[in-house]
């Protein structure tokens, strides 16, 4: 797995399945280890202060004057806008990324990898690379969000009636206490921050996308705004972390001094058309 499973590509006959994956996992650990020895042990400067109290106080803001509003309004959205909110809100399920990357990264290790064309294993390198990075945002964010919305016990829109928008339960663990952050947008948060980092092209349309997923939440009544805003946030952060990492390492990205994580300029996920020369 990763760039090194290969460190040595003899020719050699294909070991059996079992030895081949065993082998590849125990390379990877190794390339890791000895990637974090010999590496600079340095991150890029960010504003993380400023970009933490801009987060902060946009959610203070939702939650101080509009979800009071957005809870009054729970069960009486339209029923078209609810209808396509229910339809849509699965795909800020954590599972639709984390699932793909998981069994691309069992694929991968089961390839043996001396046998591949310099080309080929640049190409499921990066791919190695780019699903790593996806669990690891996805499933960091995932956790760090369950542990904060049970901590917080913040209460969900089907309680607005009686408790109204600002009833906190702290360690509850009750679903229905269990509103802020919200999952669902925290998963939405990481992945526009995968597509930022590692396809800065698409940035506009990953934006809507993940923006329009978040925003089923509060149709379908299960959170309100200041809830999404909190779980974008915390997946945004949660990714550009781990891309801090990888870059450290080598991994998909740069180690750069400062600036966000920028992909390394051999990552791709498809190959690269080869010219071909026109007939004289």
């Amino acid at each position: 797995m990763l760039t090194g499973a290969v460190s040595s590509r003899r020719a050699a006959s294909t070991p059996p399945l079992p030895r081949r994956s065993l082998q590849n996992l125990l390379d990877t650990g190794r390339i890791v280890v000895g990637r974090f020895r010999r590496r600079p042990a340095f991150y890029p400067r960010l504003p993380w202060a400023a970009w933490t109290m801009a987060w902060l106080l946009l959610t203070a803001a939702l939650v101080v004057w509009v979800d009071p509003l957005a809870g009054q309004m729970h069960g009486r959205w339209p029923a078209w806008l609810a209808g396509i909110a229910e339809a849509l809100t699965g795909l800020g399920l954590g599972g639709w990324y984390i699932v793909p990357s998981a069994l691309c990264l069992l694929a991968v290790n089961l390839i043996d990898w001396r046998a591949l064309s310099n080309r080929s294993l640049l190409l499921a390198s990066n791919w190695t690379g780019f699903a790593a990075y996806v669990l690891a945002s996805t499933g960091l964010s995932g956790l760090a969000v369950n542990v904060l919305k049970y901590g917080i016990g913040r209460a969900r829109p089907l309680h607005f009636a009686e408790l109204g928008a600002f009833s906190l339960h702290p360690f509850a663990f009750q679903a229905s206490f269990a509103g802020m952050p919200s999952g669902h947008a925290t998963t939405m948060g990481a992945v526009f921050a995968i597509v930022l980092l590692c396809f800065p092209r698409l940035r506009h349309a990953a934006l809507a996308y993940a923006a329009a997923i978040s925003a089923t939440r509060v149709f379908v009544g299960a959170h309100y705004p200041g809830d999404v805003a909190a779980g974008f946030g915390l997946g945004f952060a949660c990714a550009v972390l781990v891309a801090m990492l990888f870059a450290r390492l080598g991994f998909v990205f740069l180690q750069r001094r400062a600036g966000l994580p920028v992909a390394r300029t051999t990552f791709r996920l498809v190959p690269r058309k080869e010219k071909t020369s026109m007939p004289a």
